[in-house]
């Protein structure tokens, strides 16, 4: 998907700086502090210090045995760069942020919350922990969890000073099935039948051309006034797992919170 969106901005005339594992503009291992760092200043000198827009599709699928490394690339493989990237953006007149997340993140059950706590509190040895059992569902456990905390992340920054503050729009698009060789090899490998068994109402799957179509828009002026939004685009899988679930009112008993909130003096 992240290639698809590079090939859509180019074929528009935008310039696009490509980070990679093996092959981009900028080479680096977001699975490592020092490959992310090396990917935010690679990124900043080769864009002079001003991004107009920036999308984190990097991404690892549930592999067994990989579970650090999914938690490493799925969530801080995107919000260091991110981050990293704030103040680049800021200085664009209307810089936009896209993080790919998924709909796993609301389609995925028995994710642990104290496992989602503690990706958003930097504590990724006490995530993956949390989410070894059972092992069997470990990696499915952790690509889920690291995608909750990744859109949580976006959800809880966007609103700041520091982001929609500063005039930058940070939102996530969450794709469900898209025929990437990621599924591929997931149709084609011993959990093929699970994989097709899952409900998407539409039929088939999404193809990669479209969600960068859902990106580029998440990138242009038509999405000024997207803030803090997650687009999920699933042929309906979401929706046929929660459909009572969203939207959904205030709950009385964060009334006090929300009401601190509303009347809370703005910062300076």
């Amino acid at each position: 998907m992240g290639a698809a969106v590079a090939d859509r901005l180019r074929a528009a005339g935008d310039r696009v700086i490509g980070v990679d594992l093996r092959e981009g503009d900028v080479v680096a291992d977001l699975a490592t502090a020092g490959g992310r760092a090396h990917a935010v200043d690679a990124v900043l000198a080769l864009a002079d210090g001003r991004l107009d827009g920036a999308v984190c599709a990097a991404g690892l699928g549930p592999v067994s045995g990989r579970e650090r490394l999914i938690a490493e690339v799925n969530y801080r493989g995107a919000v260091d760069l991110l981050a990293g990237w704030r103040e680049a953006l800021a200085r664009a007149e209307r810089g936009k942020a896209v993080l790919i997340g998924s709909n796993s993140a609301t389609t995925t059950p028995f994710v642990s919350r104290r496992a989602v706590r503690a990706f958003l509190s930097d504590d990724l040895d006490t995530a993956v922990a949390r989410l070894a059992r059972p092992r069997r569902m470990a990696a499915a456990l952790t690509y889920a969890a690291s995608k909750v905390a990744a859109t949580r992340w976006v959800r809880l920054q966007a609103v700041t000073p520091a982001w929609a503050g500063a005039g930058i729009r940070l939102n996530v698009l969450a794709p469900g099935a898209v025929m990437t060789p990621l599924l591929a090899e997931q149709l084609a490998g011993p959990e093929g039948d699970r994989v097709r068994a899952f409900p998407i109402p539409i039929g088939g799957y999404g193809d990669p051309s479209a969600l960068a179509a859902w990106a580029q828009f998440m990138l242009s002026p038509a999405a000024d006034f997207l803030v803090g939004a997650v687009v999920v685009v699933d042929g309906g899988s979401e929706a046929w797992f929660r459909a009572s679930d969203w939207p959904a009112p205030v709950p009385a008993r964060g009334l006090p919170r929300y009401l601190l909130r509303m009347f809370r003096p703005p910062r300076p």
